[in-house]
């Protein structure tokens, strides 16, 4: 058995307008469940995963979907999502019991990520890194204007797309967090608020199968995805 020092993180607090959709894209149905199920069932199959706290939008969080307890009840925590995306994650890291000395953060929206990407996040994270999932990029790339008129192309041979689960020593992001909430600092993922913090940063390799689910067509991408073994 291995040593429950693992805490989960999974952002989940968000609208999911972009699909054009009424209901929260966390919570429709994909590959035969719940988005959001996915992720909370595949992170409790871990012996290292000591607590998995969902954040959800306020409104949820006392009566939320009864789906959501088809899963560990006992490493189950349910917090209250924030304004912006990192306002949640730190909602949720407060919510980490102390004795969670490694802090994994996902994104609800990445219902298939793989077990081989989560195993090599958490070896950087107790090595003291950030660990970052990245794919390389492998489409030319070009800048273009504010009337789309193109101004170059870009070298991508040093360019990746970043996924998640992002791993973390718990003391490493509490700082970063505290920190750009000090300096009313907004990132785009909790890697960048460990960047600016001057923490040492890795990439790990992600996987194709680790889409993120955001518009209509990509339900349906990640559907045919799901199929796919590792």
């Amino acid at each position: 058995m291995a040593t429950r020092d693992v805490g989960v993180i999974i952002a989940a607090g968000g609208s999911g307008s972009r699909t054009g959709s009424s209901e929260l894209k966390q919570f429709r149905w994909i590959a035969g469940k719940p988005m959001l199920l996915h992720s909370l069932q595949r992170l409790q199959q871990r012996d290292d995963v000591a607590i998995v706290v969902c954040v959800l939008p306020r409104e949820y969080v006392a009566d939320p979907p009864p789906w959501i307890f088809q899963c560990d009840t006992d490493r189950l925590l349910l917090s209250v999502g924030g304004k912006e995306r990192q306002d949640s994650v730190l909602n949720g890291l407060e919510d980490v019991p102390a004795e969670c000395s490694i802090v994994l953060v996902h994104d609800a929206a990445r219902p298939f990520f793989t077990d081989s990407t989560v195993d090599a996040a958490l070896a950087a994270a107790r090595d003291a890194k950030c660990a970052v999932p990245v794919l390389p990029i492998t489409d030319t790339v070009k800048s273009l204007d504010a009337d789309r008129r193109i101004t170059g192309t870009v070298d991508r041979r040093n360019l990746y797309r970043v996924q998640t689960p992002q791993a973390f020593p718990r003391a490493m992001l509490v700082s970063a967090h505290l920190a750009a909430r000090k300096d009313n600092f907004v990132g785009t993922d909790d890697a960048e608020l460990c960047e600016r913090s001057g923490f040492e940063c890795v990439g790990v390799p992600g996987s194709e199968r680790a889409l993120k689910v955001t518009t209509e067509e990509d339900f349906a991408l990640a559907e045919a995805l799901s199929i796919l073994r590792e």
